[in-house]
């Protein structure tokens, strides 16, 4: 029969770190969404498949925690981040996953740029679906964390895409004017 390891004290402020770290950026860039959802995100045509606005803030709270904790469990498994450590590619996988997560809001709430978004998505897609397998050979719990949050990924990338297809004349509002531009002079 297999122990069950029991966290202690210092362990249970490994994990309220590893939890609360992808959830600090993830309130930062609340706050610019809800910016930009009147006088922006509320004029964009959407698909039928489009959740209601407060859906998506307790689901990325608790994708955010999930997260949080699978990485707290493969630094615990995999050796931390000392050099040659079993840890150190899958978290540097967590880390390159969860910065591209945190630059979409920026890009699409802050910049207005649905295609660049969309991009962004797709390569935060790509790098957690990596990080999840990477995060299952050190730890299959934190693997298996991973499959509701590629999953919700996949869907947000098919929300991304349709709104971008949906929107195109919003690409073109938002640039800046061309300085060659001719005016035409009386």
């Amino acid at each position: 029969m297999a122990t069950v390891q029991k966290p202690c004290g210092g362990d249970l402020l490994k994990i309220a770190g590893a939890v609360l770290l992808p959830n600090l950026a993830g309130y930062a860039n609340g706050r610019l969404t809800r910016q930009n959802l009147e006088n922006w995100y509320a004029n964009l045509k959407f698909p039928s498949f489009k959740p209601p606005n407060w859906v998506f803030a307790p689901v990325w709270t608790s994708l955010y925690a999930g997260m949080g904790y699978a990485s707290y469990l493969v630094w615990r498994d995999g050796g931390g981040f000392s050099s040659g450590s079993e840890a150190q590619l899958p978290l540097l996988a967590y880390g390159t996953q969860l910065a591209l997560n945190w630059a979409w809001t920026p890009i699409f709430f802050g910049k207005h740029n649905i295609k660049a978004a969309l991009i962004d998505i797709l390569a935060v897609t790509t790098t957690a679906s990596v990080c999840g397998v990477l995060f299952y050979k050190v730890n299959k719990t934190a693997g298996l964390i991973f499959v509701p949050y590629v999953a919700w990924l996949g869907f947000a990338s098919a929300l991304n895409y349709a709104i971008w297809k949906l929107n195109p004349e919003q690409e073109s509002t938002d640039e800046k004017p061309s300085t060659s531009a001719h005016v035409k002079q009386n």
